[in-house]
């Protein structure tokens, strides 16, 4: 009976054995942005997986709240692959007889959004097998720059600093001189696999070229620096020229103020000067001063005549004035009453 029961156990692991596995291990895979990953999925059937083969592909998104998504089907012979907006057009089998036990698969211009877990599904009823593989997707660094936070004179104290412009963490940093004597000062040591080198009470013996390294698990990138520490400037015939410069430009600015009033003056003067010219002009005679004079020499001429001839000229003479003319013109100012000469004879006398 026990030789009966150990027989049939050892069928069962050997029918165990001999049915559709993976072969391929669980794995983390790391890529950098933009590039090509290869999930790999190689699996082996047995004799008794007679069925159907159906290879599927998920993803588990790296943030939790999302459902895991279908990016890729292989069933009845036919491929599908527009499941997954996201990956739609950069997922694709690496093996063109997926018969062959081969389902791997390659997403191609990785994007931060493509980090998650994939899981490798194989179906040939009755064997089903599967395997989850970890994509991670990391920056490269790039974009280093390197600068000097500081003045670089002899005594001083500034900052050598190395900054990527991006680049997934961690970071490492590496610091060399790429000239002269190319070593690099005993102070500086601890801080050669830092972002920030600070230096302190500066000679000239830092002078030189330096080069920064910054590395990450899929990249790197470097940047190249010039140092010159020099002697320190004559800071007081700096201050004085610049006092003589701020001298000057007030100077300047205030001749062209005085220049600018003078040229105003100039000017409000000869507008001044034209307009009393133009008062002192007589005004042209216009046809009602042409009344007036005509009108006086009416009023002479009616001196010299008699009473009996005054009712008859007048009213002839002033009939003859335009009578535009006479209401066009403005009041002539009052004349004295005209004295009129008559004679006549009483008693054989003749009286003026």
């Amino acid at each position: 009976m026990a030789l009966l029961l150990r027989f049939v156990l050892l069928c069962g692991v050997a029918d165990f054995t001999r049915s559709l596995s993976i072969t391929t291990p669980e794995q983390t895979i790391e890529k950098a942005k933009g590039e090509t990953a290869y999930l790999p999925c190689k699996f082996t059937l047995s004799p008794e997986d007679q069925g159907p083969l159906d290879i599927e592909w998920l993803l588990s998104p790296s943030d939790n709240q999302k459902v895991d998504q279908v990016i890729i089907l292989y069933s009845g012979d036919k491929i599908y692959d527009n499941y997954y907006q996201d990956l739609k057009g950069r997922v694709h089998f690496t093996s063109s007889d997926l018969k062959s036990g081969d389902a791997s698969i390659n997403v191609t211009n990785l994007q931060l959004s493509d980090i998650g877990t994939y899981q490798c599904k194989v179906k040939k009823a009755p064997g089903v097998a599967n395997k989850k593989f970890l994509l991670t997707v990391l920056v490269k660094p790039s974009g280093t720059r390197c600068f000097i936070d500081g003045s670089e004179e002899i005594g001083n104290d500034f900052k050598l600093k190395c900054e990527p412009k991006e680049g997934s963490l961690p970071l490492r940093y590496e610091w060399q001189k790429l000239s002269d004597s190319q070593k690099m000062p005993t102070s500086w040591l601890a801080e050669m696999t830092s972002p920030v080198i600070s230096v302190k009470n500066a000679t000239s013996e830092y002078s030189g070229t330096y080069s920064c390294t910054v590395k990450n698990r899929v990249g790197s990138d470097q940047c190249l620096l010039r140092l010159d520490v020099v002697p320190p400037s004559n800071r007081a015939g700096t201050i004085a020229g610049a006092i003589i410069g701020t001298l000057l430009a007030l100077v300047l600015i205030g001749l062209i103020i005085f220049c600018c009033h003078k040229k105003r003056r100039e000017e409000k003067y000869e507008k001044e000067v034209h307009h009393d010219i133009r008062e002192d002009v007589p005004p042209p005679k216009s046809r009602t001063s042409t009344a007036r004079s005509y009108i006086g020499s009416n009023h002479s001429s009616l001196g010299s005549m008699s009473p009996s001839n005054m009712e008859g000229y007048s009213k002839t003479q002033y009939n003859q004035v335009p009578s535009e003319d006479f209401e066009r013109a403005p009041q002539s100012p009052t004349l004295p009453p005209a004295k009129f000469k008559y004679a006549y004879k009483t008693d054989g006398i003749t009286v003026v």
